[in-house]
């Protein structure tokens, strides 16, 4: 048996993500239902040891020392784009979008309660098979997964990362076809065969244009990108440091009032915090692009690393249920996302 040591571990992350990318090349649809290139090496990782496993050998062991922290830098940087005055730019539009998509959140959770109860299943499988998944995509599921196997969910990160892969196939399919209806029926100008690629960039697109990004100017004979690069780095572990200790804080304080949060919160909290007096004052000068670039790093690495170590034979009594919970909530979101709807 190999046991890899973390930054042997971090190493074999970045050969597996950059192997689902090769794949997605030779296969053209994964890309087309925008299936990311940590997720296809991770899971062919995953199931090559679930096979191994079944015929009785571990061949390899991995130190996940470094799973938290990178999740937690994915989220401070999520936090980083928080800001006051994106919020102003978006106006009513933005309060609009977040009522819909709350109460779309609620009916997939009440939902999903309901048919896990019927099945015979955890109730709360069927929140984790709900907006924690489908809304918050493999992420937010591997995160908010040590959670729920606390509250009695077996096998919940392998649960998490099945459900948010129908969630993301699912997206591509409703989700093309409807961004492209919208886009031709109020006439949006896109070239000409894109209108599905448009349909998908047109919100990021919206956010990255109106961000201003500062002027970087570097100390003598210091590289102007290296400096914003360390920069951005600096603040993101800043967030990650100072955000563990309020994630440390909150945790007895809310659960006196039963309530839970995954451990990103903090690094999310203080993110945004340091982002909007950054807004403010503008002392660091942050840059959003950089600090985009940095969480993307870290969540396709957090996501190699989870998925590698998943124990895909824990779920096969568990496939049904999650299958006819998942469906249902697609068909919930694919009604109330529909033209008519």
């Amino acid at each position: 048996m190999l046991a890899l040591d973390l930054v042997q571990t971090l190493a074999a992350a970045g050969v597996v993500l950059f192997l689902g990318y090769g794949i997605k090349r030779r296969i053209p649809a994964l890309g087309r239902y925008n299936i990311p290139a940590p997720v296809v090496g991770g899971l062919l990782v995953a199931a090559v040891l679930s096979i191994a496993h079944q015929r009785g050998a571990s061949p390899v062991v991995f130190d996940a020392t470094l799973q938290t922290p990178l999740q937690n830098a994915f989220f401070a940087s999520v936090g980083f784009g928080a800001s006051l005055a994106l919020l102003r730019i978006g106006g009513p539009l933005v309060l609009i979008f977040f009522v819909a998509s709350s109460l779309a959140a609620v009916a997939q959770n009440v939902l999903g309660l309901g048919l896990a109860t019927l099945l015979g299943q955890p109730p709360l499988l069927g929140v984790l098979a709900g907006s924690v998944t489908l809304t918050g995509g493999p992420a937010t599921g591997l995160a908010f997964a040590p959670l729920f196997e606390e509250a009695g969910v077996p096998s919940a990160a392998t649960l998490a990362v099945a459900s948010a892969m129908v969630g993301i196939v699912a997206g591509g399919l409703i989700g093309g076809p409807l961004g492209t209806w919208l886009i031709r029926r109020h006439r949006l100008p896109t070239p000409r065969g894109q209108a599905h690629a448009a349909a998908g960039r047109a919100a990021q697109n919206v956010a990255e244009d109106n961000v201003v990004e500062p002027v970087v100017v570097a100390p003598a004979g210091e590289d102007r990108e290296s400096y914003l690069l360390v920069k951005t780095l600096t603040a993101l572990l800043v967030a990650v440091w100072i955000g563990g200790e309020v994630s440390a804080w909150l945790k007895p304080v809310l659960a006196r009032i039963g309530l839970a949060l995954p451990a990103y919160i903090g690094a999310m909290l203080v993110a945004a915090a340091i982002r909007n007096v950054d807004d403010w004052r503008g002392w660091i000068g942050l840059s959003q692009r950089a600090i985009d670039d940095l969480g993307n790093v870290a969540l396709s690495l957090f996501l190699v690393m989870a998925l590698m170590t998943l124990r895909l034979w824990e779920i096969v009594n568990l496939a049904v249920p999650l299958a006819i919970i998942v469906a249902v909530q697609v068909a919930l979101i694919a009604a109330l996302s529909s033209p008519a709807g």
